[in-house]
């Protein structure tokens, strides 16, 4: 009889056993077809973007340049994906490419479209309310929260080398590392220095600024160095780390 009873337990627990790895592999499974599915919907709408917007302005051009990079890197990575993770990488690159889209909406004159969701990576990088001008070694620098024929380049918010950088449009893309890498000695951080001293006062950089240092690099928990998005199987190498996308198994495409 205790012998019965036993074999009743144990075949109670190994189909208890049974049901919850079962289970598990379905929740497991929902989570990752709702991940494809989410990247992939950010995905073809940046796609349908990229494909209808057109302009000859500067600001324009290197919008829809931006954007079109984006969709291709975001595409690229859908295509590896194969973990929750990777696919909410490509859902990133494809919102950073929107975010282009609508700065380039912007420069065009029209309506940008609804709001995004917040990036990730530009948590606590702030934006940009007002003009800068700076001179570094004899070059000059120029940011502000509008695009013109002096700053083309939008970006959308993030960190460089640790340090928050605001959206908004500048005069060169020093973020991207192979600018950065040009630039010499006088380095995106010298001028970055330059362009966001308290001098300027600009309260929606300010706070934004306070807010990335007091996270101790805000995004990076999500993008860099962590367990999320950098490192091992997840496209590797931090690629997703510091503001930058470049320099890793996806880089060459700009920002992040």
């Amino acid at each position: 009889m205790e012998f019965l009873l036993l074999l009743v337990l144990v075949a109670l627990f190994a189909g208890g056993l049974l049901w919850w790895r079962g289970e598990s592999a379905a929740r497991k499974e929902r989570a990752l077809a709702d991940a494809r599915a989410e990247a992939q919907r950010w995905y073809e709408r940046l796609g349908g973007q990229v494909m209808n917007l057109h302009g000859d302005q500067p600001a324009v051009r290197q919008s829809l340049l931006d954007a079109g990079e984006r969709y291709t890197a975001a595409g690229s990575q859908l295509e590896q994906a194969r973990s929750v993770k990777q696919f909410e990488l490509a859902r990133e690159t494809a919102l950073e490419g929107l975010a282009y889209v609508r700065a380039a909406r912007v420069a065009l004159g029209i309506d940008p479209g609804p709001e995004l969701p917040p990036l990730a990576a530009a948590r606590g990088a702030g934006q940009l309310t007002k003009e800068r001008e700076v001179d570094v070694q004899g070059q000059t620098f120029r940011a502000g929260p509008n695009p013109g024929p002096q700053t083309p380049h939008y970006y959308p918010g993030g960190y460089h080398q640790g340090r928050p950088v605001p959206a908004g449009w500048y005069s060169q893309p020093l973020w991207k590392p192979a600018l950065a890498g040009a630039a010499g000695a006088i380095g995106g951080m010298l001028v970055f220095s330059a362009l966001f001293s308290p001098a300027f006062g600009d309260p929606g950089y300010d706070a934004g600024y306070a807010a990335g240092l007091e996270d101790g690099g805000a995004g990076d928990e999500d993008f860099s160095g962590g367990e999320d998005f950098s490192g091992g199987e997840d496209f590797g190498g931090g690629d997703f780390g510091g503001g930058d996308f470049g320099g890793g198994d996806f880089g060459g495409f700009g920002d992040f």
